[in-house]
């Protein structure tokens, strides 16, 4: 890439920042969940329609994405960013927080959103200068499993495509820092569901009964002995109980209890494992005691796995662009994203974007009600993904 040219791009991004932010912060006022995204995505589809050049559709009811096609043949490369919100009461105090009732942006979707906006807008202004073609993909529902990028996948929007590019904002990396990670890089999110039937009774009395919460607890114990003494130290895997549902009231010992957990796992033959092992366990604890159980497991998104050559050419772009001290190399985080699915058609990259400031309060963890994002990392995030995808588009 051109001194000039990288530049150019610069100055546009710095440009657009008080726009960029306008539309982060108008996104975040008005978030919407995981396929509902009926008016988010109608804001983007006719905020995209006011840039010249691009070719703008809408793959779902719920999603927007826009085409900008060179006047040479050549590569394809998609950007990606998501656009739902979670069912979150907003505690961040910012004056541009949530509008609507126990739902918000504590993920950075806005931003991701906005973000990709601006790179569109820049993109078109120089749709002379493009060969091959750039694809920038709004998605819905990467929160909730099977998630967006399935559908969008399963309507064609990666056809063709050689590369594909996403961030994510990280509050756990300082702004002014692109994480960078080869390989592994987000694990593989599966659920279970846990019925566990007992005999229920008088808390005065609970010989007579067979204690569903007692053998529920038992269960929960065992299960982290997967993780501790069944699984290689060296590899990942994690087992996180998240709900437990049981009784009615303090005299009652209730005859059923509901379990849900999470499963995360990067291998693909842990990943086979750890269910049968999870129902080993359930199945010697309440045959133990006497009980009975139903055991659903349900598959989540693939592990995101970053491709070693889009992931360096990305990290060199981002270097000419920004320095050297802005990498920073990422370990595998166990959180789950559907971005996977865009790498199980092409080769595709996922990078995170500092966005962590403890002087302007953004140091809560995401999906905390107080989540809260250092702005400027919006202009840093434009960046690397302008350079990135410059860069792909003449790998």
């Amino acid at each position: 890439m051109s001194t000039t040219l990288s530049g150019r791009f610069s100055q546009d991004v710095e440009r657009l920042r008080e726009e960029v932010i306008a539309w982060r912060r108008h996104l975040h006022q008005y978030p919407e969940l995981s396929f509902q995204e009926k008016k988010t995505s109608r804001f983007v589809y006719e905020t995209l329609q006011t840039f010249p050049g691009l070719i703008v559709n809408r793959p779902t009811p719920t999603s927007a994405m826009a085409r900008l096609i060179g006047k040479q043949p050549g590569r394809i490369v998609a950007l990606r960013a998501d656009m739902d919100a979670l069912p979150i009461q907003e505690e961040s105090g910012v004056p541009f927080s949530s509008r609507n009732p126990g739902v918000m942006h504590a993920c950075g979707h806005d931003g991701h959103t906005a973000m990709l906006l601006g790179v569109a807008k820049i993109f078109s202004q120089m749709a002379d200068r493009i060969t091959g073609e750039l694809r920038f993909l709004f998605q819905h529902a990467e929160e909730k499993f099977p998630g967006g990028a399935r559908e969008l996948v399963r309507a064609g929007v990666m056809e063709g495509v050689d590369a594909v590019v996403g961030v994510h904002l990280w509050t756990p990396l300082a702004v002014g820092k692109v994480g960078v990670a080869y390989g592994p890089m987000m694990a593989a999110p599966d659920l279970f569901r846990l019925t566990i039937q007992g005999k229920g009774g008088h808390a005065a009395a609970p010989h007579q009964t067979v204690d569903a919460i007692a053998i529920g607890a038992q269960a929960v114990t065992n299960l982290q002995h997967l993780v501790s003494r069944r699984t290689d130290p060296l590899d990942s895997l994690v087992i996180s109980i998240t709900e437990f549902h049981a009784g009615t009231e303090h005299n009652i010992i209730p005859d059923k209890v509901e379990i849900v957990g999470s499963v995360r796992t990067f291998d693909p033959a842990l990943r086979e494992m750890a269910p049968e092992w999870i129902e080993q366990v359930i199945r010697g604890v309440t045959s133990a005691h006497g009980a009975d159980y139903e055991l659903r497991v349900e598959r989540g998104y693939h592990p995101v796995i970053n491709d070693e050559m889009v992931t360096r050419t990305v990290e060199e772009a981002v270097v000419e662009a920004l320095g050297t001290n802005v990498i920073e190399r990422v370990k595998p985080s166990m959180g789950g994203e559907d971005f996977s699915a865009y790498q199980q058609v092409t080769p595709g990259t996922f990078l995170f974007i500092g966005a962590g400031n403890p002087d302007k309060g953004a140091v809560y963890p995401h999906h905390h009600p107080r989540f809260t994002i250092d702005e400027d990392a919006l202009v840093i995030g434009m960046n690397a993904l302008v350079h990135g995808a410059w860069k792909l588009l003449h790998a």
